[in-house]
């Protein structure tokens, strides 16, 4: 549905408009909600800040505006500025506290050292993944995180699923060269 589409059925219907919103809209938001948070925030935290950003758009976007710009633009500015927000939030109250339940994993048996190592690697991936670049860094993502399919992915980015699989295999081979450099091996 294209965004002069939307605005029409957003006149028209609201709810239907809301909810077809929604449903184009989802996975660019939580892609770029995740990216902000993903080092921070749990996942309801993450799932709390995707409701705050359609909860802004539904409540601020104007469809008898003579605005006629892209809604994608729109959309991941408000989700840019929620997830910041956010961010900021967690990680002032995340401070030097620890909970009791933590001391007691502490205790029962898990090696601090391998999960501490398994943290630093997957930082180094994170950041391979990062330099990548758009749009090789969402394919990736929305490829082996969430489990998108190559036609889903292109819809999401407005590209062909040809074109998201050629670039996803490229970057692949990119980052299994990058990885390889720092000592890690990659299994897809």
């Amino acid at each position: 549905m294209t965004d002069s589409e939307l605005r029409e059925l957003l006149k028209r219907s609201p709810n239907d408009g809301h909810q077809e919103l929604f449903h184009e809209y989802f996975p660019y938001v939580y892609t770029i909600v995740f990216r902000k948070l993903q080092n921070v925030a749990s996942m309801e935290d993450v799932e709390e800040c995707v409701s705050d950003v359609f909860a802004e758009i539904f409540r601020h976007y104007d469809t008898h505006s003579e605005y006629d710009g892209d809604l994608k633009g729109y959309i991941s500015t408000i989700a840019n500025r929620k997830a910041v927000d956010m961010f900021r939030i967690l990680s002032r109250n995340q401070g030097n506290t620890i909970s009791m339940d933590e001391i007691g994993e502490m205790d029962s048996g898990i090696d601090i050292v391998q999960n501490a190592e398994q943290s630093a690697q997957n930082r180094m991936v994170l950041q391979a993944v990062k330099d990548l670049g758009e749009p090789d860094t969402t394919i990736i993502l929305q490829r082996y995180y969430f489990g998108y399919s190559s036609r889903e992915i292109a819809k999401n980015l407005n590209l062909s699923a040809v074109a998201v699989r050629m670039r996803c295999s490229r970057a692949l081979k990119q980052l299994r060269k990058k990885l390889e450099q720092s000592g890690i091996t990659m299994e897809v």
